[in-house]
């Protein structure tokens, strides 16, 4: 086990704080930190040995002291559309998934907060999986730093918790990557650019609420009742539809509910009706998901001609509504699907069965 810090494991002001200390230590001028600091996010070098900046010396001392671990890459897919795929190892051989999508000027990262997923809904691949842990925060932010790394980086405009996992069940990690994420000596990404979903873990709603950055919150709804939630996402009996909409009623920002398109089972005018009755009462604004046949599950995509009928329904109840593009149709993009295709499932665990998860 080794002794040196992660320094990537740390906020930009804790990582300060560590690298003054060592400067200091070993008599180096101050301005020493602060061209270290940059290396670790903004302009992220691969290893120590990379940091030209500074004198052979100080690089290997540096090395003896901290880390800078990476994820590794694993395999890469590329749509058509542009869209692009990552999975990623990590130290102890568990694997991640993380989507690049561009839509004109915007690059939106979905990035993972779990390996896997302890909440087991219906529809979705990484469910299937299993759970096997929480990510540390620099396995989080690392996903994005990977991005600056590759031989032709990717610039992120936008990032979406919409990845394998609960964010809001992996909150200790999950707060200190959303400063490393926001920080302009972290990643820099403006904190409304940063949207965090949740299947509705209501300490995790609170605790996004009290944070003072902007960022955005999306709540996976995917049925606008109790007893068809609960069929398709067993978290509902924990945290009722109800107590969900209550938590968005008081969230002091917009909210956006997810919603997935399943042929015959939530995409009825019946459904749509109670649909916009829920988003009116915390003015969220409604995001109607294509079901991406790849991690279906066994269940159907609802027809585009359908869905169209079904966001007119939520529009003519004065619901804000768009239709999300399906994108990377010819890979492995539907969420967990490659990281099953390439690495198999293990037996699904209920978040109660795995001490490592944390709620607010």
């Amino acid at each position: 086990m080794s002794d040196r810090v992660n320094l990537l494991n740390l906020t930009p002001d804790e990582a300060e704080t560590h690298l003054a200390a060592a400067m200091a230590e070993l008599g180096e001028p101050r301005y020493r930190v602060d061209q270290l600091l940059r290396r670790l996010w903004v302009r992220p070098v691969a290893s120590f040995e990379e940091i030209t900046e500074i004198p052979v010396a100080l690089r290997r001392t540096l090395a003896e002291r901290f880390d800078l671990p990476r994820l590794t890459l694993i395999t890469q897919q590329a749509s058509t559309d542009g869209t692009r795929k990552f999975l990623f190892r990590l130290a102890d051989g568990e694997a991640i998934e993380t989507v690049a999508i561009p839509e004109g000027n915007r690059m939106t990262l979905c990035i993972s907060s779990q390996a896997g997923c302890a909440l087991r809904c219906a529809f979705c691949a990484t469910g299937a999986m299993g759970f096997s842990r929480n990510l540390e925060p620099f396995e989080i932010s690392g996903q994005v730093r990977e991005m600056r790394l590759l031989a032709e980086p990717i610039e992120v405009t936008n990032i979406v918790f919409m990845g394998m996992g609960e964010p809001l069940m992996n909150w200790k990690a999950v707060s200190p990557t959303l400063t490393v994420l926001n920080d302009p000596r972290g990643l820099g990404i403006g904190a409304r650019h940063i949207t965090v979903s949740t299947v509705g873990v209501l300490p995790g709603i609170v605790a996004l609420g009290e944070r003072p950055e902007q960022f955005r919150l999306a709540i996976s709804i995917h049925a606008p009742s109790d007893e068809l939630r609960q069929q398709l996402m067993p978290i509902n009996t924990k945290y009722p539809l109800r107590d969900v909409i209550a938590a968005a009623q008081v969230f002091d920002r917009r909210v956006t509910f997810e919603y997935v398109m399943l042929g015959g089972v939530n995409d009825q005018p019946d459904h749509a009706r109670q649909l916009a009755a829920l988003a009116r009462e915390c003015r969220a604004f409604v995001n109607l998901i294509p079901l991406h046949p790849g991690g279906s599950q066994g269940f159907m995509p609802t027809p585009s001609a359908e869905i169209a009928r079904f966001a007119r329904l939520l529009r003519d109840r004065g619901v804000e509504v768009a239709v999300r593009k399906s994108r990377g149709i010819d890979i492995a993009a539907a969420c967990g699907q490659l990281r099953v295709e390439r690495l198999g499932r293990r037996a699904p665990r209920a978040a109660d069965q795995h001490g490592d998860v944390q709620v607010a």
